[in-house]
């Protein structure tokens, strides 16, 4: 059996009586584009700054090909490392700046010449090796720091927050950009970022931290589809909570009912036994269908006021408040007939399928 590409395990990081990180464990594949995603301060970019090199641990290790990194100074890991500023020598030419690292590590002058070249065709770039960055727009100066990060190959590419100054439009096109750069180098790249759409868009898994430990590790639609507590839920996608009853549970279903409303049997749920107690039901905004009633027998749903009514483009966005109180956010397709002379103040049905929907306990 081989050896994983990348492992980190056990890692912990404390300042003094703070822990930033606690029993973080991860496995990369090689070549494999992992997101780290959460808020601000939920331990992301101290895990890939203790990958780096720039944070010392305070337990666990770090194995790149078996061999274990937390003793090996940072300039000698020969990990690529992207920031959020571009960090690029403003005295230097944009050719000099993609050659630093290769000089640095003594390469000749014909290798460093087609380097240089072949990472500006990587980019994007070609004819702008003499220009200075300051001469550059912001989205052009982040290509040429992923190219100056990817100049000597290294094994791992890590990202922190590489986009975060960019406006939409621009941030959208990088992105682009580096998912066709990873495809085309195939190289392991580790990206930290607090955008969700960021995070699907671009990686292969996706972390999702929360208060300095991973809550969840899968794919974008595993997270999607499957979250493992009201966080992921919140944080990987829309979502409308709900407060509701169990009946009961058993072999991952609940029964529930909300408000008055009849029992609702075969909700996925999450967390400890709560049979007769009060949960979450969490609710997909693009999956819930609209009427002005109740449709059908056996339909599962509840009614709300419509509060508001957004154009958002390809999409309409209805606010809506439930008999609890609680706000519901519902999305429908531009053109979809459910919305055609809807108005603030009209009672709706909300319903749902109960295999789209969760319940989150304790």
């Amino acid at each position: 059996m081989t050896e994983p590409f990348l492992q980190i395990r056990g890692l912990r990081k404390d300042y003094g009586i703070v822990t930033a990180v606690s029993d973080v464990n991860i496995t990369v594949e090689r070549g494999e584009f992992m997101t780290f995603l959460g808020p601000s301060g939920s331990g992301k970019s101290t895990t890939l700054y203790i990958l780096a090199g720039f944070e010392n641990p305070t337990a666990g290790d770090i194995l790149l090909n078996g061999e274990s990194l937390i003793s090996t100074p940072s300039h000698k890991r020969n990990i690529g490392m992207v920031f959020q500023r571009y960090t690029l020598f403003p005295h230097l030419s944009v050719g000099e700046n993609i050659a630093f690292p290769l000089k640095v590590r003594r390469w000749g002058k014909a290798a460093i010449d087609a380097k240089v070249k072949q990472m500006l065709g990587l980019v994007r770039l070609e004819g702008f090796e003499d220009r200075k960055p300051a001469q550059m727009s912001g989205g052009q100066q982040q290509r040429v720091a992923l190219a100056r990060a990817l100049a000597y190959d290294p094994p791992v590419l890590l990202m922190d927050e590489p986009l975060s100054a960019l406006d939409k439009k621009l941030r959208e096109e990088i992105q682009h950009e580096i998912r066709r750069i990873h495809q085309e180098t195939e190289v392991t790249i580790l990206y930290v970022t607090h955008d969700q759409e960021e995070a699907l868009r671009l990686s292969d898994r996706i972390a999702v931290f929360s208060k300095g430990v991973i809550d969840q590790i899968g794919t974008g639609p595993e997270l999607y589809a499957n979250p493992s507590n009201r966080f992921v839920a919140s944080f990987i996608g829309d979502s409308d909570f709900v407060t509701c009853k169990i009946i009961s549970m058993r072999d991952g279903r609940a029964a529930l009912s909300i408000g008055s409303g009849p029992v609702i049997h075969g909700v996925p749920v999450h967390g400890k036994n709560v049979e007769g107690g009060m949960a979450a039901l969490m609710l997909r905004p693009e999956r819930l269908s609209l009427s002005r009633a109740a449709v059908g027998e056996g339909a599962f749903g509840l009614s709300a006021k419509v509060t508001d009514i957004t154009f958002l483009g390809s999409n309409i966005h209805v606010a809506a408040l439930a008999p609890s109180g609680e706000t519901l956010s519902v999305r429908l397709p531009f053109g979809h007939e459910a919305a055609a002379g809807l108005s603030r103040g009209d009672t709706i049905f909300l319903g749902f399928d109960p295999e789209s929907a969760h319940v989150f306990c304790g």
